[in-house]
């Protein structure tokens, strides 16, 4: 008999009413905000700074990814189980899926087999409508900037040569990622280049996720830079009064999402932005609604440990006053045998050379981890095609370094194949070994915090700054943003900026082609190599599988 599909055991699952996951957390029925049967939203009142500093936060992270990553979310979920199961008060917070990867390649983001997340479907598809939200008060400002160009008294005097705002929306579509806009007369607007991000990519993703109340929302969209005057002027959405409306828009986006595991423990799910680009965690905002809620909270970064958990500690932590006390790390035999030589279609094939020169790049993580105080846990998230012989090499060489490595079962057992991974967390946590810290002061200079994340955390000799960037800095200077920290956009395929460098690289330098600057958000975005903001669909759409009957019932959705 063959394992059912993500989908199949998600419709399987007997879901409890919401309210009764909310009695779990001890949230009165009056405070939540329903949308159907199983989802609710919370209110930001709910949120409490003592028990928030009183809680245990864990990180789960991974090694350098496989196109089809790792299985952070199903770690995630699973550990969450696992720690419900050894009696512990634990609620797993999440990002949101994007539909672009759901119809794409990669899938949805509501975790695998027995660990995750429901309602799969309505998580996967729309949800609660945040990425409408987002996506409609980011193109109110689009639309606020080409209104003011049209306009002859209210003109601030633009230069629709250096608007560097684009249009977003929440699909895989590369035919939009370069246009020209206002064509056909005047009164079509002012023809000038344009184009469209995905919507995890926007600028107001990433203000969302940083956002600690409507006040604070409001004040980080009214600091969004537009461009330049022809005078060279700095425009910001303040100056076109647009953050009052586009706070509007996201009133209901702010408050975060609470569904269930297919266990039945409490799960909130908020904001989604990308990791390669932006800061790859969900929001301030519904981590802190955890921990106010709950004991322990699992949360995951996005990508590799070099990308989702190097901004969740240096931008995340320093903008939430947050402090995580473990960190899990996952890694996946399969990985190893990729970062080992493997080509795709060899990666279910055993092979104790490979794994034993991919384990250099588990290797480098580990290293990582501990750069910010902490030792993490290992979780080899297992796959049937897993031999014994190369899960007891991995286990043997963390245990070399200090690290404890545990075979997660969460995708085939759930919570009871999870237990295990709970322990080991649980007891890092209460080793009182750990004492969290950042990597870089904000108050260095950028070039300083940009090779401190490269040599360090990336492993290059030194960072190369073409002319464009030198002249970036400039601006940056001149913005007054040199004490913001620094995002890196970079591929999640390698520690370098080469894709094609596997394993853990040496004797390489990294170039910062040129910045970006998330000014609302609060940080600055270093841009190493060719970076895609609008992802295009593959040969074979996920898209092509899905199909729905009369009765609602939907198929071939991952």
């Amino acid at each position: 008999m063959s394992f059912p599909s993500d989908l199949e055991i998600a419709q399987n699952c007997k879901m409890q009413h919401i309210n009764d996951i909310a009695a779990k957390l001890k949230i009165a029925v009056d405070d939540l905000e329903h949308y159907g049967k199983y989802k609710a939203k919370l209110p930001l009142h709910l949120i409490n700074e003592d028990s928030v500093q009183k809680s245990k936060l864990i990180l789960v992270t991974a090694i350098t990814p496989t196109p089809a990553g790792e299985g952070k979310t199903t770690t995630s979920i699973g550990l969450t189980e696992g720690l419900n199961k050894i009696g512990k008060k634990a609620t797993v917070v999440l990002r949101e899926p994007s539909l672009g990867p759901v119809f794409g390649i990669k899938g949805g983001a509501a975790g695998g087999g027995y660990a995750q997340v429901v309602p799969m479907e309505d998580i996967n598809l729309h949800f609660t409508g945040d990425f409408g939200a987002i996506e409609k008060a980011n193109n109110l400002l689009s639309a606020l900037i080409d209104n003011n160009l049209q306009s002859k008294q209210n003109n601030l005097g633009l230069d629709p040569r250096q608007i560097y705002w684009k249009r977003v929306m929440d699909m895989n579509d590369r035919s939009l990622r370069n246009i020209t806009i206002g064509l056909g007369g005047t009164a079509n607007g002012i023809p000038r280049q344009d184009g469209f991000n995905i919507t995890p990519a926007s600028e107001v993703m990433a203000i969302l996720c940083m956002s600690k109340s409507i006040d604070d929302l409001k004040l980080k969209l009214g600091n969004i830079f537009v461009g330049f005057t022809y005078d060279k002027k700095p425009i910001y959405a303040r100056d076109l009064k647009a953050q009052g409306a586009m706070a509007l828009l996201l009133k209901d986006a702010i408050k975060p999402n609470l569904v269930q595991t297919l266990e039945g423990n409490p799960a909130i799910i908020h904001g989604g932005p990308f990791a390669n680009i932006a800061q790859g965690t969900n929001t301030i905002i519904a981590t802190k609604m955890g921990l106010t809620l709950s004991d322990y909270v699992v949360t995951e970064a996005g990508f590799g440990a070099d990308l989702g958990a190097e901004k969740f500690m240096d931008i995340k932590c320093g903008y939430g006053n947050l402090k995580p006390n473990a960190i899990v790390l996952v890694a996946t035999i399969r990985a190893l045998r990729h970062h080992g030589g493997a080509k795709k279609e060899e990666y279910n094939t055993a092979s104790m050379e490979r794994v034993t020169l991919g384990f250099e790049n588990l290797e480098k993580h580990i290293e990582n981890c501990k750069k910010f105080g902490i030792n993490p846990t290992v979780a080899i998230n297992h796959f049937p095609t897993d031999t014994e012989e190369e899960l007891q090499f991995v286990i043997a060489k963390c245990a070399e370094l200090g690290v404890q490595a545990v075979v997660a079962r969460g995708f085939a057992q759930g919570g009871e194949g999870m237990k295990d991974l709970a322990n080991a967390v649980v007891k890092e946590i209460e080793s009182g070994k750990n004492a969290f810290k950042p990597l870089y002061d904000w108050s260095i200079p950028v070039k300083d915090k940009i090779r401190k994340i490269a040599t360090e955390i990336y492993g290059a000799d030194d960072v190369v700054f073409t002319k464009d960037a030198e002249s970036d800095l400039k601006t940056i200077d001149k913005l007054g943003l040199s004490g913001l920290p620094v995002c890196m956009a970079k591929t999640q395929k390698s520690f370098s900026d080469d894709e094609s460098k596997h394993g853990r690289p040496r004797g390489f330098k990294v170039t910062v082609r040129e910045f970006e600057f998330a000014v609302g958000a609060g940080f600055i975005i270093p841009i190493l190599g060719e970076m895609m903001r609008m992802p295009g669909l593959p040969v074979i759409p996920a898209s092509e599988g899905m199909d729905i009957d009369n009765n609602g019932v939907i198929t071939g959705l991952s």
